[in-house]
């Protein structure tokens, strides 16, 4: 039976063509990758289905039946560790190359996501390992940051509440700041300078032009000083 993956994959959406290009064959189903692990001989067969869920099976081939020395908690030498170590380098391979980032649920980031890939060509840059629901996106001709896309609870920014919301912090001239801050739709920039970034709720407290506009504004503050 394969082992379920998703967890290996969660904050990830499978590109089409990365898929291919990686060497997946499209099935009824959706995407399958399969691979001869070295020295073992043991084949590692990797399934991606239409929603996007990842299992993953190895199977004897002498045997033809699956293997499950790579789950074995206890299981010690050189050939289980050789196997577990070839499994998971394969898994972190195809979850770098062949799935792109999907961390963000509400649909105000999603829409400014769009937005900057259109009006910019520039991508989410997830920077922190321990933080993978936190990202930024920089200038490529200056290569400082004009806006972070982060996730973070209703109580951090003195909301009261511990439920988890998704924000965006952006520059902003300093004249304008004490006016924009009003704790309700405008909060002080959230672990950014608080007397140049203002933080925004991304639950439909601002409408999606104003933010876009502001991140604009963003945009032409972030140059070298």
């Amino acid at each position: 039976m394969a082992e379920l993956t998703e967890k290996r994959f969660k904050y990830g959406k499978p590109n089409r063509s990365k898929l291919l290009l990686f060497g997946f064959l499209q099935t009824e189903t959706g995407y399958q990758y399969e691979k001869t692990l070295p020295d073992s001989g043991l084949r590692l067969v990797v399934r991606v289905d239409a929603r996007g869920g990842v299992a993953s099976e190895m199977i004897d081939p002498s045997l033809d039946e699956p293997c499950t020395l790579h789950l074995a908690e206890g299981a010690a030498g050189s050939f289980v560790r050789e196997i577990k170590s070839r499994y998971e380098e394969t898994l972190a391979e195809i979850a770098q190359k062949c799935f792109d980032p999907d961390v963000f649920e509400s649909r105000q980031a999603k829409e400014l996501i769009g937005y900057v890939r259109n009006a910019h060509g520039d991508e989410l840059e997830f920077l922190w390992k321990r933080f993978p629901d936190n990202a930024v996106w920089r200038r490529k001709d200056t290569g400082k940051w004009y806006g972070a896309l982060l996730t973070v609870s209703r109580a951090k920014l003195g909301m009261g509440r511990e439920e988890a919301v998704e924000i965006v912090d952006l520059r902003i001239p300093p004249a304008e700041l004490d006016a924009l801050i009003d704790h309700k739709r405008y909060f002080p920039g959230y672990h950014m300078n608080k007397k140049r970034w203002v933080t925004i709720v991304l639950d439909g407290s601002v409408p999606l032009e104003e933010i876009c506009r502001r991140l604009e504004e963003s945009y032409r503050l972030a140059v070298k000083t």
